[in-house]
């Protein structure tokens, strides 16, 4: 990672105490917008190598320097002070300008090593580690060119060498502090965004297997009225009031599934909390889809069974019966639900294979898709097909765990 930029990133609330390159405040052409911690970095770093520049000022008057070069000395030190302002634009540049200014001047030292600390942070190793092998090399004729004693040119290279390796040392670890900052914050916004998806498509795969349910219930009462239009009056009044009941509860799961979408749960007001469905409502979808019309018997040998392993095994079957309804027409359906305790929670729903007559009802083909993914994510397993005596079979199976809570039993 050569730069820890991005081009967007949301607003933080302790965005002032960030850096802008944590921020994605980069702006193109490679300028960054200054964060209000990145001011008062850069005023701290100003200062800094100005307090620098004095003490150096300081020892410099007390060594025999002609006046030439003191001159030359202070214009460049001032000069290297105010330079400290666009080491965030250019801070290669800049560190490489001064490093060879310092080979020989003495107050450019304290803008340097702002410089390389820049380097440090805001450039990946293979950058900053030649830059400060080159504030090494610049030491060699700073020492050498410079009119001192033995002891003086000792010292000067000892501090020189150990404020370059510690400067450079301070660089690396904040630049790695702020790798690993980013990559977790990438991660956790990759987590959010992930697991929204994944709240998505069970919203999704919810609401497929209710609307179905209800659509295909729907038009199953509203067929048998325009079939039958002579049929009596009391039927045509039962159907109707189913027609209406079913409208009703599909807009409901509909205004429900769009309050989740857009606000994060089901709107209170709009929408009363009801309960989802168990194995113990199987009976009650097999008595509805009779009223409909249909041909179904339950085979039910399974109780005590876990609230949620309950209610995928009721959409499983409730999808298969809707699948039913859609593709086999009239044909009997045969729902048998059985498992034991500790091992497997089973369910099969077959029907014999026929060719539909009158009007089809229209699908996505994503029915035994969100069934197979149901499975598999409570930890079973889905098989769907033909079989060689002329059936269409759905077969589901779910763990069943040895011992349940007394809230999980539904």
């Amino acid at each position: 990672m050569t730069e820890l930029r991005g081009d967007e990133a949301p607003v933080h609330a302790y965005r002032w105490a960030l850096p802008s390159v944590l921020l994605g405040d980069a702006r193109d052409g490679g300028r960054v917008r200054r964060s209000t911690r990145d001011w008062i970095v850069d005023i701290l770093m100003f200062l800094a190598a100005c307090f620098i520049t004095l003490v150096s000022l300081g020892e410099l008057e007390k060594q025999p320097t002609s006046e030439p070069l003191m001159a030359v000395e202070q214009v460049a030190g001032a000069l290297a002070c105010a330079s400290v302002w666009l080491r965030r634009r250019w801070p290669v540049a800049l560190s490489l300008v001064l490093a060879v200014l310092s080979s020989y001047l003495e107050l450019v030292g304290g803008a340097c090593v702002v410089a390389l600390f820049t380097v440090a942070v805001h450039r990946p190793f293979k950058i900053s580690a030649p830059i400060a092998l080159i504030n090494f090399l610049t030491l060699a004729p700073y020492v050498v060119l410079r009119q001192q004693s033995d002891d003086d040119r000792a010292w000067a290279l000892a501090l020189g060498v150990t404020v370059v390796l510690m400067v450079f040392a301070w660089g690396v670890v904040v630049r790695a502090r702020r790798q690993l900052v980013w990559s977790l914050r990438q991660r956790a916004e990759s987590a959010a965004q992930q697991a929204k998806q994944l709240e998505r498509e069970r919203i999704a795969r919810e609401m497929h297997d209710v609307l179905a349910h209800r659509i295909s219930i729907l038009s199953l009462h509203a067929g048998a009225l325009e079939f039958r239009p002579d049929a009596p009056p009391e039927e045509i009044a039962r159907a109707a009031g189913a027609i209406r009941t079913s409208a009703h509860q599909a807009l409901q799961d509909l205004r429900e599934v769009i309050g989740v979408l857009r606000h994060g749960e089901p709107d209170a007001d709009l929408v009363p909390d009801r309960p989802q469905p168990t194995l113990a409502d199987l009976p009650a979808l097999v008595e509805e889809c009779r009223q409909a019309g249909m041909d179904v018997r339950l085979d039910l040998r399974a109780g005590g069974v876990p609230e949620g392993q309950g209610r995928n095994l009721y959409r499983i079957v409730q999808e298969a019966l809707t699948n039913a309804r859609k593709h086999a027409g009239d044909v009997p359906v045969t729902v048998t639900v059985g498992g034991e305790r500790g091992k497997e929670l089973t369910a099969e729903v077959r029907n014999p294979l026929a060719a539909r007559h009158g009007a089809r009802l229209p699908g996505a083909g994503a029915g035994l898709i969100g069934l197979t993914e149901r499975a598999e994510l409570a930890g079973g397993r889905l098989e769907h097909g033909p079989t060689p005596e002329g059936e269409f079979v759905v077969r589901a199976w779910l763990p069943w765990p040895v011992e349940a809570t007394r809230e999980e039993i539904s």
